[in-house]
């Protein structure tokens, strides 16, 4: 019997009785209880395995419990005893499967046999895999490499992304998109601009020295419940959290630590954030344009009073370039425009503004909230400028974080996944592999996803994840992917990448992060780099899945012999063999960066790469940090208020999720349950366009292309967000975004920001 959808309020803390549950619950449902427990206390540890959802920093000296509620999540997602083999298919054509839902598809369980698509039974039939690699390989020789892109999940390790980067440039194209396309390319685009590095410039340790953080766009305790821990520790020193999100998110409210007996045992909770700010979906750049101009506006009357000065006039003064414009701007910047565009009051951005004037040490951090948008670029830098005024860049305890999400996703452009060949040092690879790596800038996400649907790629290869399903325009883009001549995915669970396939499709099983990888040498050991530009070893704990599994880095190797023409530079069977000889491989092509890559990599808490940021060196055009003047305050060309009945809608996940896959659909932090076919609304809004609690309705994006992209059966529910905007879930409400809808010079599907109207479903 099925259960009927509800929403209901949900007062509690992050944490806390409720955390434990959702575990405990997780490890039931994947049948791993025992196992799964015994692995959980090797998650995040030194000695043990990095989590394979998000990218949190992992310590040096880690708590009992070094996982979060999502973290445990995705471990029992990984190891349940769930199978989906042969028989499985068996029993469903892909036309079947096609009609079941994200979470039905990845409860199958793990994939155990490689398997090819049959299209006389519309099913995956199994295959010995030298005969995939051979026929995937005769198949790739006949293309164009232009016309093959090689894409990569940020959940695959260094070692393996070095050697996919590798085997794509080797074919002959820079083709290489990944996960940071569809969320911090934003940022990668943004930092090098302001202060010459491509990611944060945060460590660990900083959130000990901070006395004030900034959250923007981050929903905390769901994607990342791990920092939870450092935010309460900086609370208990009476550092001020001012969080600026469209919703309360539970975890930035307040959080109630599971592994402390006394806040277990009691109603004990601590507030997190001290100042929230519900900024209008899109105003983040007016917001951060109020707190500047008040606290350049305090400057002035201080500097006027001869009292002292609220910036650090120092720092401005030695370390960067454009104050003045910048002030400039700032200070003709119009109050009511600011507070129209961000939905937030003077007095509001001037509290904010207030603590940041008196904080001696800032970190800001940032996620989606801020990357998804048209101008995402833009807001970046404008977080980068505030934290300018103050020199809050290159000093303990203070620093620009983003927020990464998936666990390797940093790592896998550190070591060459990008489409961008500037980014790489080809000069190297032409030394160390004798051949022309191609210059062409490659595919990006959206690129991918425009030849896709114009018919202008042949081959589309998947090192993990789940593109079809993550990308925008699913209702253009499914017709599209079953004329693509050829698609591979290597995969751990089935998906809906895998069911909506090429003519050619290929399922290639690989062993997870978290089990036993043998090899020639024995048993091996990879690498991964979080958030806070970190290095850290994993080793896997638990047995593979199915004895017909490869490993990642062997899968590669196969597909590289199969479609390149030897190269006596490159032993892939000696780097299968022994993961350390691909480490050796990526120190010689970046040393740098990786400097006794093999001796370092198991230190407690991994190695940090070398920032220039952190230590104020600017690698910037000017050799200074650079103030950016913003051109408005990041209106979206795409919106258009007729009549305003139109809404900005923001995708997001629930907080039994990660990413694209799906654990249950149930967000008990919002009180939504059993369902995920719902749009939260503000109350005034469902009243002025006539619709009541439950109603059902269908959700059209308002676009200039003449292409109609609807969702319908959507239930509305009356919640506390910004007038004017809506909440709906990812990856469910991609199909209305259009790839056009996307953030400037970076590309980023602008997933929080997608003009919509709402039409009421008959009953």
């Amino acid at each position: 019997m099925s259960k009927q959808p509800r929403i209901e309020q949900y007062d509690h803390p992050a944490g806390g009785w409720g955390s434990v549950k959702a575990v405990s619950s997780i490890l039931m449902q994947e049948h791993v209880a025992v196992n799964g427990t015994r692995v959980l206390f090797k998650q995040n540890k030194p000695d043990g395995f990095a989590c394979v959802s998000c990218s949190w920093a992992k310590p040096a000296d880690p708590h009992l419990f070094e996982f979060c509620e999502n973290g445990a999540k995705a471990t029992a997602w990984e190891i349940t005893t769930k199978r989906a083999t042969p028989e499985f298919f068996d029993h469903h054509t892909l036309a079947a499967l096609e009609a079941w839902s994200d979470f039905e598809l990845e409860s199958q369980g793990r994939l155990t046999h490689p398997m090819r698509y049959d299209a006389a039974t519309d099913r995956y039939l199994p295959i010995p895999w030298q005969q995939a690699f051979d026929e995937i390989g005769e198949k790739l020789r006949s293309f164009d490499p232009k016309r093959v892109v090689f894409y990569a999940s940020g959940r695959a390790s260094l070692e393996t992304s070095y050697m996919y980067a590798l085997l794509a440039r080797s074919y002959g194209c820079n083709n290489l998109p990944d996960s940071s396309n569809m969320c911090h390319e934003s940022t990668s685009v943004a930092l090098p601009d302001t202060i010459g590095v491509p990611v944060g410039t945060v460590t660990l340790e900083d959130f000990d020295h901070t006395d004030c953080l900034f959250f923007f766009g981050h929903n905390t305790g769901t994607n990342a419940p791990r920092m939870l821990h450092p935010l309460q520790e900086a609370r208990k020193r009476n550092a001020q959290i001012i969080t600026f999100n469209p919703l309360r998110e539970r975890g930035l409210v307040s959080f109630a630590n599971p592994q402390s007996p006394k806040e277990m045992l009691s109603t004990e909770q601590t507030c997190i954030s001290t100042q929230y700010h519900q900024v209008k979906i899109g105003g983040d750049i007016a917001a951060i344009t109020g707190i500047c101009k008040s606290l350049i506006e305090a400057d002035d009357q201080a500097r006027a009073n001869n009292a002292p000065r609220v910036l650090d006039a120092d720092f401005i003064a030695e370390h960067t370039h454009g104050f003045e414009a910048f002030a400039n701007a700032m200070r003709a910047a119009d109050w009511k425009e600011i507070e129209s565009m961000s939905a937030l009051t003077r007095s509001a951005l001037e509290a904010a503004a207030t603590e940041y004037a008196r904080a001696k040490a800032v970190i800001i951090l940032y996620g989606m909230g801020i990357t998804q948008h048209r101008e995402g670029v833009l807001a970046i830098q404008m977080l980068t400028n505030l934290m300018l005024l103050g020199g809050n860049i290159g000093k303990k305890g203070a620093g620009i974080c983003p927020i990464r999400g998936h666990s390797n996703v940093q790592g896998q452009r550190t070591v060459g996944i990008t489409e961008k060949p500037a980014l790489v040092p080809m000069d190297k690879l032409k030394e160390l592999y004798q051949f022309e790596p191609p210059q062409e800038t490659g595919l990006s996400t959206v690129d991918t996803c425009e030849a896709v649907r114009d018919g202008n790629l042949d081959a589309f290869i998947g090192l993990g994840g789940n593109f079809a399903r993550a990308i925008p325009d699913q209702g253009v883009m499914d017709p599209a992917w079953k004329q693509l001549p050829l698609t591979v995915q290597i995969a751990t669970k089935l998906n809906r990448s895998h069911i909506v396939h090429g003519r050619a499709a290929y399922l290639l099983p690989c062993v997870g992060r978290i089990e036993v990888d043998r090899q020639a040498s024995g048993e091996q050991t990879v690498t991964v780099e979080d958030s806070t530009a970190c290095i850290h070893a994993s080793k896997g704990m638990t047995e593979p899945a199915s004895e017909h599994l490869l490993s990642e880095p062997a899968i590669v190797a196969g597909l590289a012999k199969a479609m390149l023409p030897p190269n006596p530079t490159i032993d892939w069977d000696a780097w299968v063999g022994d993961y350390g000889l691909v480490r050796d491989a990526i120190e010689r092509t970046y040393p740098g960066q990786f400097k006794d890559f093999n001796q370092r990599m198991t230190l407690p808490g991994g190695f940090h790469r070398p920032l220039p940021a952190a230590k104020r060196e600017w690698k910037t055009k000017t050799g200074k940090a650079n103030f950016i003047v913003p051109d408005g305050f990041g209106e979206d060309p795409d919106m258009d208020f007729d009549g305003e009945r139109t809404l900005r809608l923001m995708t997001t996940r629930g907080d039994s999720q990660f990413n694209t896959t799906v654990y249950s659909l149930d967000d008990r932090f919002r009180g939504v349950y059993d369902t995920r076919d719902v749009l939260l609304m503000n109350q005034d809004d469902m009243t002025r366009l006539g619709f009541a609690e439950n109603d059902t309705v269908t959700a059209i994006t308002v676009a200039k292309d003449q292409v109609l992209r609807e969702l319908g059966g959507l239930r509305v529910h009356a919640f506390d967000i910004p007038a004017g905007c809506v909440m709906g879930y990812y990856p469910e409400c991609n199909r209305l975004i259009p790839v056009s809808h996307h953030a400037k010079r970076s590309k980023v599907p602008a997933a929080k920001a997608i003009p919509v109207r709402l039409r009421k479903m008959a009953a």
